[in-house]
C-alpha cells in the first residue's frame, strides 16, 4: 500500500511533458513484453502487470488533470 502511495506521489510532482514521456516509454516495454510472453521468451511475468498498472496510472492523473484544467 505505501509503494502505491509513494509512486502516485511521484508522478504528480512530474510535469505533464515528463508524464507522457513515461507514458510512451511504459507502451513501447507493454508492447515488448507481449512479443515477447508470445515468443516464450518473458523473464519476469509480473512485469506485464506491473506496466499495465503504471499506464493505468499516468492515464488517471492526466484525466484529472485535465478535468481540473476544464474547470479552471
Amino acid at each position: 500500500m505505501m509503494a502505491k502511495k509513494n509512486i502516485m506521489e511521484d508522478l504528480r510532482t512530474k510535469s505533464d511533458d515528463q508524464l507522457t514521456e513515461a507514458l510512451v516509454s511504459l507502451k513501447r516495454e507493454a508492447y515488448n513484453l507481449r512479443f515477447q510472453a508470445a515468443t516464450n521468451q518473458l523473464e519476469r511475468p509480473a512485469r506485464v502487470k506491473e506496466v499495465r498498472r503504471e499506464i493505468a496510472r499516468i492515464k488517471t492523473l492526466q484525466g484529472q488533470r485535465a478535468a481540473e484544467a476544464v474547470k479552471a
